[in-house]
């Protein structure tokens, strides 16, 4: 509902904005074409001795190409030097003016990407407490996403014109940085109101660069920056990360315990209590662990939840609470103390 709004809000901005825009880039031109119908009907009046109204349309009539007047009529050998002059200059700069007219509604009308910057500026303006994407074509295209299911207000930052190009054809909201400018595209998107920043670019100095960028204009705001270099991680919490997730390491650790736990269902890498996994399996019949109580599994591992009957059962603090058969175990624990009760369970 949220996506929804959000882009008929853009359409509703861009749709009030484009004839602004349209004005704006050529009312120069537009005012040099008024500038030439009053001077054509000043030569009509004054050479021709035609009505003020009816000079206007002759000099309208020739500017547009339509023909409804022609002067002398028609005999240009004989028509007065200095007027035939003041025509061709009218002529020329009219068409120089009406071809620059052209060019602006091709670019704003069909085009449209004045209104739809100016659309994003305005939306973005009104944002609050949202996220900024640093970075699209690796990760980042993956958390925006995720934050779009989850009904959370983002903003993209991207290097690249296409991806940008993409994003605002898409109704995304996105912002275009310039030659290396990330405070610029950071104050863009909105930092002062934004709550998160998510640097998920491919390259680590990227990362860097704007999350120094993010400390320096917002101090408050959290960063959660992912490096692609192991050796780079103190770095990154130098730089300013409030959390520094490891690509590479943790899709590592993400296959190797997927080979060791058959039932993995998650990975938790902390920095406190390092790298812990959480993982799900089933008490068959013949389970060692049928009737057992929750706390004499915490040799191996911590049952933070028990699916029974289809429902989660939340009391797992309960002394008197006991595993059945066919309840779902969700524990979470070291890798080989997880593997061990999958072994005590039968459950590989």
């Amino acid at each position: 509902m949220k996506r929804h709004s959000r882009s008929l809000g853009f359409l509703l901005y861009q749709s009030f904005y484009a004839p602004m825009i349209f004005v704006k880039s050529v009312w120069k031109q537009l005012v040099v074409l008024a500038a030439m119908f009053g001077w054509g009907a000043g030569v009509f009046s004054y050479f021709e001795h035609l009505a003020p109204l009816d000079a206007l349309l002759a000099s309208v009539s020739t500017i547009t190409t339509i023909g409804l007047y022609v002067p002398n009529g028609g005999n240009f050998t004989d028509l007065n030097r200095t007027e035939a002059a003041l025509l061709i200059v009218m002529i020329l700069v009219s068409v120089g003016a009406a071809a620059s007219v052209l060019q602006g509604t091709v670019n704003t009308v069909v085009n449209g990407d004045l209104a739809r910057g100016e659309a994003e500026k305005r939306l973005i303006k009104r944002m609050k407490n949202h996220v900024i994407i640093f970075g699209y074509q690796h990760l980042g295209r993956y958390v925006a996403d995720k934050l779009g299911e989850l009904g959370v207000d983002y903003v993209v930052v991207t290097h690249d014109p296409a991806t940008y190009e993409a994003l605002t054809k898409r109704k995304v909201l996105a912002v275009l940085e310039h030659e290396n400018r990330p405070i610029v595209a950071l104050k863009e998107a909105g930092i002062d109101s934004a709550t998160t920043l998510i640097a998920a670019h491919e390259k680590d100095p990227e990362n860097m660069l704007i999350t120094l960028s993010a400390r320096r204009l917002k101090p408050d705001i959290r960063i959660i920056s992912v490096v692609h270099d192991e050796q780079l991680l103190d770095t990154a919490k130098n730089a300013g990360s409030d959390v520094t997730i490891p690509s590479s390491v943790s899709v590592g650790h993400l296959l190797a315990l997927s080979a060791v736990t058959r039932d993995l269902v998650g990975v938790v890498f902390s920095e406190k209590v390092g790298t812990k996994e959480i993982a799900q399996f089933s008490v068959f019949k013949a389970s060692k662990l049928i009737g057992r109580k929750l706390q004499d599994l915490t040799e191996f591992a911590h049952v933070i939840g028990i699916v029974r009957g289809g429902e989660l059962i939340q009391n797992v603090f309960d002394p008197e609470l006991r595993i059945k058969e066919d309840d779902t175990l969700l524990v979470f624990g070291d890798p080989a103390g997880l593997h061990e009760l999958e072994r005590e369970a039968e459950a590989v």
